[in-house]
């Protein structure tokens, strides 16, 4: 069995780390998807691509992998720059702005 450690991402949609502070292995598709013709819908037999096991270090899902005999690749996070703005929210209205604020 094939699995990949990584840590995840932020949401897309919101500026916020939450759920990004652990690490997650994820195991890896042993057999292509199939394509239902009546459907249309996409399927598999392998139930393994549903697990999804969260670890709170890189460590304890490296220790779990070799004591499952799991190969696992770990992919390393990206280093990001914290988005906080001096004087936070209420600089959007702010009597004291140096531009004009519009929608």
């Amino acid at each position: 069995m094939r699995a990949r450690i990584y840590r995840p991402a932020r949401n897309a949609m919101q500026s916020g780390t939450a759920k990004t502070h652990h690490w997650v292995l994820e195991y890896a598709a042993d057999s292509a998807r199939d394509l239902d013709p009546l459907m249309g819908w996409t399927g598999s037999s392998d139930t393994q691509t549903q697990v999804r096991l969260r670890f709170e270090s890189k460590e304890a899902a490296l220790a779990y992998a070799a004591d499952k005999g799991i190969e696992a690749t770990v992919t390393e996070p990206q280093g990001r720059k914290p988005n906080i703005r001096p004087r936070g929210y209420g600089e959007n209205f702010a009597t004291n702005r140096r531009q004009v604020w519009t929608h």
